[in-house]
Order: structure tokens, then C-alpha cells, then sequence
């Protein structure tokens, strides 16, 4: 059995010495750029291995792409053989962030075309409430060959404009309504949206103790947001990539396949002063 969405403690416990499966630990803080692998070095989840928001799920800066740009396919392959994923690994994502950065990975993983990836559904506070050890130890790493099969997974800042004032667009923002109205923006040097989009703050996905809603929860509050699109026609975006990915997730969950990201999210968007930007609801 291969697992594509979501996994539990319990489960993820009893594989853990399964050689065909891989833990990755990717918490990561914006405001400390450390603070994972020091996180990861103080204690995680035994035999997990780590990667860096910035280094490994990131590709370079140059200050028209994003915060968070996508790294290149095969860097990132390369990266993935060396910690041990190969086409049959299952893997399993984890962060301490309600899932915020696993998200990222979970679908980095799929747009290369691996399915058998997961998101440890509550993540390190679920694995620490069960009462499962941490490890604070290096993991032994088998190499293996991850073999690249991209898929149609995302658009770019020129095809949100081009189809940004017609039906063939339907854009999902994923961060906090106060960043969505442009109050309270920190983070980017534009506040507000992009003209037309909704607002799903990711943690809507979630229940109050940081698992994702069941299923059936979300597939209604999805479809209603929605409202008759088709799930074809979504884009996710939020401020860098990151959290959109969490959306992407729900509504895989929800049985809603088919949405796309625009990696470059808000960050990019808002870097050219000729795009259109909104405040308010």
C-alpha cells in the first residue's frame, strides 16, 4: 500500500525501520533561516533526513521571481537520490508549521512525478503527543537514482495575466485574510492581491488540534468555495509558494484533483509595479 496524502503517527511508527521508506524533516522558520537544522539536530523523528526550505525546495533569488522561487528539477532529483528516494521509496514529510513547509514538499515531490509521498497528518506535535521518540542521530542514507517525470503542474506570472479577467482563471490566495485585504504586511513591500482572486487561509484546512478536517469536511467547504469552477481551473498562490501548497493538498484530499500553482505567488507578482494589485475583500 502506497500512501499520497496523509499518514498518522501510528502508521509511520510501525514502518519506521521499512527500508523502501524515507522521513524528511523540513521545519524551517522565515524569520530564522537556522532554526530547522538546529531543530532537527536537537531531536526528530528517527531515521528522518533534512532539507532546507531555502536551499533544497528553493531555487535562487533575483528579485523578480519570489521569495521562494522553484528549484531546478534535476538539482532537487539529485538532492532526493542522495538522502535515498528512488521511484519506488514512500515518503514521508513532516514540519512543526501545521504542515505549512511539508506542503511544499509533498508537491514538489508530485510536479516530479513521484506519488508516493505523504504529509504526517499533525506533524511533530502528533509524532511527541503519541509519546514516539525523538532521535537526535544521523540517519545511515542508501543513495538511489530519483528519476525526473515532470508534470503540468503550475503556471507563470504571464499566464495569470493573460487569463486574469476571464473564465479560464480561478485564483486562490493562500494566506491570512489581513494579508489578503493588505493589512498587517510585513513580509513583501506591496500589500493586497492579485485583482479577482479569493482568499482560503491554509489553516482553514485544519482542525483545532492541527490535523487536516476529514475529508468529507473539506470537500464541502471546498465546493462551496468554488462555486461550480472546475477544479481544473485553480490556481493556488499565497505569498511565495509555501502555504498554497497546503490548499493543493485539501483539496487532493477532498477528491478535488487538478488545481495548478503559481510558484511565484504574491512576492513576485507585486515585484513589477505595471501588475494590477487590490486591497479589500
Amino acid at each position: 500500500m502506497s500512501y499520497t496524502t496523509l499518514i498518522d503517527a501510528a502508521t509511520l511508527k510501525a514502518h519506521l525501520d521499512d527500508p523502501d521508506w524515507r522521513i524528511i524533516d523540513v521545519r524551517h522558520q522565515l524569520a530564522n533561516t537556522a532554526y530547522g537544522e538546529q531543530a532537527y539536530g536537537a531531536g526528530h523523528i528517527p531515521g528522518a533526513a533534512f532539507l532546507h526550505c531555502d536551499r533544497d525546495l528553493s531555487g535562487p533569488m533575483t528579485g523578480k521571481n519570489g521569495r521562494h522561487p522553484l528549484p531546478d528539477p534535476e538539482k532537487l532529483a539529485a538532492r532526493l537520490g542522495e538522502i535515498g528516494v528512488g521511484p519506488q521509496t514512500q515518503v514521508v514529510v513532516y514540519d512543526d508549521a501545521q504542515g505549512m513547509v511539508a506542503g511544499r514538499l509533498w508537491w514538489l515531490l508530485r510536479w516530479l512525478g513521484h506519488d508516493r509521498v505523504a504529509l504526517l497528518d499533525g506533524g511533530l506535535q502528533a509524532w511527541v503527543a503519541a509519546d514516539h521518540a525523538l532521535s537526535s542521530e544521523l540517519p545511515p542514507l542508501r543513495p538511489a537514482t530519483f528519476v525526473v517525470t515532470m508534470r503540468d503542474a503550475l503556471v507563470d506570472a504571464g499566464y495569470v495575466q493573460t487569463f486574469l479577467a476571464t473564465s479560464r482563471l480561478y485564483l486562490i490566495d493562500a494566506r491570512g485574510p489581513d494579508r489578503f485585504r493588505g493589512e498587517n504586511e510585513t513580509i513583501d513591500p506591496v500589500a493586497g492581491h492579485i485583482p479577482g482572486a479569493v482568499n482560503r487561509f491554509f489553516q482553514l484546512n485544519l482542525q483545532a488540534d492541527g490535523r487536516f478536517k476529514p475529508a468529507a469536511d473539506l470537500r464541502a467547504e471546498w465546493l462551496a468555495l468554488l462555486a461550480g469552477q472546475s477544479p481544473e481551473l485553480v490556481v493556488h498562490h499565497c505569498g511565495s509558494g509555501i502555504s498554497a501548497c497546503h490548499n493543493i493538498l485539501a483539496m487532493e484530499i477532498a477528491g478535488l484533483s487538478g488545481s495548478r500553482l503559481y510558484p511565484g505567488s504574491w512576492s513576485e507578482w507585486c515585484a513589477d509595479p505595471a501588475r494590477p494589485v487590490a486591497q479589500g475583500n
